[in-house]
């Protein structure tokens, strides 16, 4: 059996890392750590303090949760997108949270939905809940990035959901005929104009 390394998937997370830094932040967010780690309580986390250090500079850490690397790879990455914009709000002096850090603002939710994030509410949390918007999901595509099969098993019990494994609410419907392809946020009935045919969804 092949050994399992977790140092690729850190390796992907650090590459996906530099690639929405430029997409979503215009390349201005400071290097961080990406961590995998056990976070049964949430899919990841961000430090608001230098939690390495490297000679004398300091980085942050991002964690993202070992229970959940499982999930739809546009979760995985929309989760990945939501720490970035609390780095980013901390890099830019912005107040997303409160509570000890555990309550989302509407500062973070105007910061994430810039960035290709649909954000929902909850009362214990606020303006947390993530999910990809369709944009992102096509982002994601066309970086043929794919999903990671390997998930740290446990107790999961995480903030504002139930269990690890939510999955995305994007669906992707194709044309049979042209293989036009739209997506939508729910169950729909579409055809395909061009080639006056039903449009069938695709099963993940």
């Amino acid at each position: 059996m092949e050994q399992v390394q977790i140092s690729e998937i850190v390796a992907f997370l650090e590459n996906a890392y530099q690639v929405l830094n430029l997409k979503y932040f215009n390349g201005e967010l400071p290097p961080v750590v990406i961590t995998v780690q056990s976070s049964p309580k949430a899919y990841g986390h961000y430090t608001t303090w230098d939690a390495w250090k490297k000679e004398d500079a300091g980085f942050r850490e991002i964690n993202i949760g070992a229970e959940t690397l499982d999930r739809p790879i546009e979760n995985t990455i929309a989760t990945l997108i939501h720490e970035m914009v609390h780095h980013y709000c901390a890099m830019s002096g912005i107040k997303d949270t409160s509570r000890g850090g555990t309550y989302h603002n509407k500062n973070f939710k105007r910061e994430a939905e810039l960035r290709g994030l649909i954000i929902g509410y909850d009362t214990r949390i606020g303006h947390s809940p993530t999910s990809p918007s369709e944009s992102l999901v096509a982002f994601i595509e066309e970086q043929g990035w794919t999903g990671i099969d390997l998930s740290r098993k446990g107790l999961v019990g995480l903030a504002g959901g139930k269990g690890g494994g939510r999955t995305s609410n994007v669906r992707k419907y194709v044309c049979p005929e042209c293989g036009c392809s739209v997506r939508a946020t729910k169950e729909v009935h579409i055809g395909c104009l061009d080639c006056d045919t039903v449009m069938e969804l695709e099963e993940k």
